[in-house]
C-alpha cells in the first residue's frame, strides 16, 4: 500500500517535475531515463521499476497534466455551463501541447488505466455542472449521456479529423445534446 504524501509520492513528484524541467530545457526527443532520475535524484531502476519504460513514465506526467486544475465555471444555466466547458475543453485538447499529452497518455498505457482516468477527469467535471444545473431544478442528461454526445466526438476530431476545431463545435455539439 502507498501512502499519500509518503517516500512514493516524493518521488513521483520529482520525477515527474524533473521531466518537465528537461523537456522544457532539451525538447521531448532528448530525454533519457538516467537523466530524469539524475535530475530527480533518484536511480534509473527507481523508474524503472515503478514505471516500467520511458514511454509508460511520460503517459503518468501526460496524464497528470490533463488533470483540471479548476472547477468548471458556474454561467447560471446548464446549457451556458457546458458549452463554457466544451469550448475549454476543446481549446485545451486540440492545442499542440493537450494533443501531445493525449498521445502521450495513450501511447504509455498498456492496461488502459491512463486512459480512463483522463476520462474520469471529464466524467467528474461533467459532474459537477450536471450537480449545479440538478440543484436549480433543471432536467438534466446523464453523464454517459455528455461524455458521448459532447466528448466523444470531439475527442475524435481532435485525433483523427483537426479541421473545424471551434468553440462554434463545442457550442453545437452541446446544443445537439440538450435539443
Amino acid at each position: 500500500m502507498v501512502r499519500p504524501g509518503g517516500r512514493s509520492a516524493r518521488v513521483q513528484e520529482a520525477v515527474h517535475a524533473a521531466v518537465r524541467e528537461l523537456e522544457a530545457e532539451s525538447g521531448r526527443e532528448a530525454l533519457t531515463v538516467p537523466q530524469i532520475a539524475a535530475r530527480a535524484g533518484v536511480t534509473p531502476s527507481t523508474i524503472y521499476r515503478r514505471w516500467g519504460d520511458l514511454r509508460e513514465l511520460l503517459s503518468d506526467v501526460a496524464v497528470e497534466r490533463l488533470r483540471p486544475e479548476v472547477p468548471p465555471e458556474n454561467r447560471g444555466g446548464l446549457e451556458a455551463d457546458l458549452e463554457a466547458w466544451a469550448e475549454q475543453f476543446l481549446d485545451e485538447m486540440s492545442s499542440p501541447p493537450g494533443r501531445a499529452y493525449i498521445r502521450d497518455a495513450l501511447l504509455g498505457d498498456p492496461d488502459g488505466s491512463n486512459a480512463g482516468q483522463c476520462s474520469a477527469y471529464a466524467a467528474d467535471q461533467i459532474d459537477v455542472i450536471l450537480g449545479r444545473a440538478a440543484e436549480r431544478g433543471e432536467p438534466v442528461p446523464d453523464v454517459e449521456r455528455v461524455l458521448d454526445g459532447v466528448v466523444a466526438p470531439m475527442m475524435y476530431r481532435i485525433l483523427f479529423r483537426p479541421g473545424l476545431l471551434d468553440p462554434a463545435y463545442a457550442r453545437r455539439l452541446v446544443d445537439d445534446l440538450l435539443g
